[in-house]
């Protein structure tokens, strides 16, 4: 790839939609991206409709421009390889519940020990600290935490999910 971040490498951890969007616009400006997938969780997105000849479209969309490489993070072999990439990487995008990745062995410290320069993006729906940190955040939690779901729908059949 050419473009203005053609220098950077990224392992992107992410799945669904926040953490694959930020990559996207990443390896769409030249970054080397490398999703790490669990061989054992597909990622939703793949099952996720339209559909073109078997691949969801959503998938492909938000994952062009990058290389994918499937690791059960919690076996020590896919460790050592995570820790081998992270000597050379940039940007790490992690889009787990907070506590995950320091779980793993994967957390900011342990990499950091590893390669000092190394950006640290965690991507959670309500923060690493608070009384939300352990809840999935998707748009529409976030809509029913405000408020806003109950203007929408009916009486009979509860709030619509928006576009």
């Amino acid at each position: 790839m050419s473009g203005p971040l053609a220098s950077l490498k990224v392992l992107d951890f992410s799945t669904l939609l926040p953490g694959p969007f930020a990559s996207l616009m990443l390896a769409d400006m030249g970054a080397d991206v490398l999703r790490i997938e669990s061989p054992t969780r597909p990622d939703l997105l793949r099952v996720w409709p339209p559909h073109d000849h078997g691949t969801s479209a959503s998938h492909a969309y938000l994952n062009r421009n990058k290389r994918s490489l499937a690791l059960d993070l919690k076996r020590d072999e896919a460790l050592q390889i995570v820790f081998e990439l992270v000597k050379g990487t940039d940007i790490l995008i992690e889009q787990f519940r907070p506590g995950v990745m320091d779980r793993l062995g994967l957390g900011y410290a342990a990499l950091k020990a590893i390669n000092p320069r190394l950006i640290y993006v965690s991507i959670t729906g309500y923060g690493q600290t608070g009384p939300y940190r352990d809840r999935a955040g998707h748009d529409i939690n976030y809509l029913a935490v405000a408020g806003v779901a109950s203007h929408t729908g009916r009486r009979d059949s509860g709030p619509l999910p928006l576009g």
